[in-house]
């Protein structure tokens, strides 16, 4: 989450970032959650990289990630039950969670009936 509120901050409607299970797992929450318009893998000899393309607003010029706040962090984890769940303004933003079945949005863990540990908020 922080590589695209870095890349936000300068302007750039493309970031790199080191390819590993939490990142392209996020991305794809956020991709069709439509946040980001695009997410893809490339490979630069032995690293693996995602290539993530922000979605910006046609008139405004800013990007559908308005603010994203990293909960959860190694030395202060924060978990939840599923009926416990916070909601990020009334619902129009989403909370990531690593769950015991994979990293998913809160709608999802509320459906499924499951909590987890708050990876971050996005709205």
């Amino acid at each position: 989450m922080t590589f695209i509120r870095n890349a936000d901050m300068v302007k750039k409607k493309t970031v790199r970032v080191a390819a590993t299970n939490i990142t392209e797992k996020i991305g794809r929450i956020l991709l069709r959650e439509g946040f980001i318009e695009d997410i893809r893998e490339h490979r630069e000899g032995q690293k693996s990289l995602l290539v993530s393309t922000s979605r910006y607003r046609k008139r405004k010029k800013k990007t559908y990630i308005t603010t994203s706040k990293r909960t959860s962090k190694p030395g202060l984890r924060i978990y939840s039950n599923s009926r416990e769940i916070p909601k990020v303004l009334g619902g129009m933003g989403i909370v990531i969670l690593s769950t015991s079945q994979g990293i998913m949005t809160d709608r999802e863990a509320r459906q499924k009936k499951i909590g987890g540990e708050i990876l971050c908020y996005v709205w």
